[in-house]
């Protein structure tokens, strides 16, 4: 998408194109999709927050106190599939992603997906977007 053609979308649009995207890609990855996902886009950074995102068998270990394993397989997992990230971000933004980082915590399960924008969406910021 231009950035002409992306000028037309409202923040609203942007960023559920986003949340949908990363849902999606755990569906994918994971087997199952988080609950709940909203995307927040402010100044260059884009931050999309993820609720109830663990498999059973991650819940299993959380409750077993092994929540240091998931972690370090999430974080490690999903830095591999940073490139899918990114393009689900620049593809909506029409922007390129500077960096990349994501972070889980457990009570509550909640995933945090941050980037880094080379510069602000260009976005509608009309009144109800």
């Amino acid at each position: 998408m231009t950035p002409s053609e992306q000028a037309l979308r409202t923040r609203g649009e942007v960023a559920a194109e986003i949340s949908n995207g990363i849902v999606k890609l755990f569906r994918e990855a994971y087997g199952r999709g988080p609950v709940k996902a909203k995307t927040f886009l402010f100044d260059h950074y884009s931050l999309t927050v993820l609720e109830d995102t663990l498999t059973t068998a991650e819940s299993t270990l959380v409750k077993a106190g092994r929540g240091d394993m998931v972690r370090e397989f999430r974080l490690a997992f999903q830095t591999e599939m940073s490139v899918d990230f990114h393009h689900i971000v620049e593809r909506a933004t029409g922007r390129k992603v500077q960096t990349y980082q994501s972070q889980i915590v457990f009570d509550p399960d909640h995933c945090f997906e941050i980037f880094v924008l080379d510069g602000p969406p260009a976005v509608s910021d009309e009144p109800g977007a």
